[in-house]
């Protein structure tokens, strides 16, 4: 590969659309947190508010720790789309799938999916921070489903 062609973790494979709200939340934060400070408050924000301030913290942790050892021990830079963009990078569906299997407990398939992103030795730490933070993201899912379906009457 040269500085012409395009890195293939990046090449659109679908659309966010398409994903669960698991694995949708997991590249929406991905792609917030890769956006610096700001943003990284935003995902705060988001998990406080949906979990409280004790479990978003954990959750944020968790996330934090994930993405640090991603960028430390991964086997290459994971690519990711514009945070407002519409597409699914190769590399977003791969993490968004390791979170979902790592959230419904399916860590075989979660491990396997971790020694594609970091080195085979830190796979397993990453599997139990993406089985927290994929837990996270499945309680605010089921918090905003409820909400959603008991909306507060005004009159």
């Amino acid at each position: 590969m040269n500085a012409m062609t395009p890195h293939r973790g990046g090449a659109p494979v679908g659309y966010i659309a398409e994903l669960g709200p698991v694995e949708a939340g997991a590249v929406l934060y991905l792609r917030l947190w890769s956006d610096g400070p700001a943003a990284q408050s935003q995902v705060w924000n988001d998990f406080a508010t949906a979990l409280g301030t004790k479990h978003g913290s954990k959750a944020l942790k968790s996330f934090e720790t994930l993405c640090d050892l991603c960028a430390r021990h991964g086997r290459r830079p994971l690519m990711r789309h514009d945070v407002t963009c519409k597409c699914l990078g190769a590399d977003e569906s791969c993490f968004a799938t390791f979170i979902g299997y790592a959230s419904e407990g399916e860590r075989e398939d979660a491990l396997l999916i971790a020694t594609t992103i970091v080195r085979p030795d830190m796979a397993l730490p990453l599997v139990d921070l993406a089985q927290e933070f994929g837990l996270a993201l499945r309680r605010m899912a089921l918090m905003a489903d409820h909400a959603f379906q008991n909306p507060m009457k005004l009159h």
